[in-house]
């Protein structure tokens, strides 16, 4: 199960909950005031497998696109 993150405009508190994928948009109280006006934020993830980024990540690397060069440090 994914873990989403969502905002809760009654107490501005943002948190997080684990929840089936077919949930991700259902109703959800609050954790800090328990209340029903939460909105589900966009998130940003980040994957990768054996030592390159699949998914998400930024090299912050101008010089090269695989983040791999001597001057990405990567």
């Amino acid at each position: 199960m994914p873990i989403y993150e969502y905002y809760c405009q009654d107490c501005r508190v943002e948190f997080e909950a684990l929840r089936p994928i077919k949930d991700a948009d259902a109703l959800i109280r609050c954790k800090k005031c328990n209340g029903e006006h939460t909105s589900r934020k966009i998130s940003v993830f980040f994957a990768q497998s054996g030592g390159q980024v699949i998914a998400g990540g930024n090299s912050g690397c101008s010089t090269c696109s695989g983040g791999s060069c001597s001057t990405c440090g990567g």
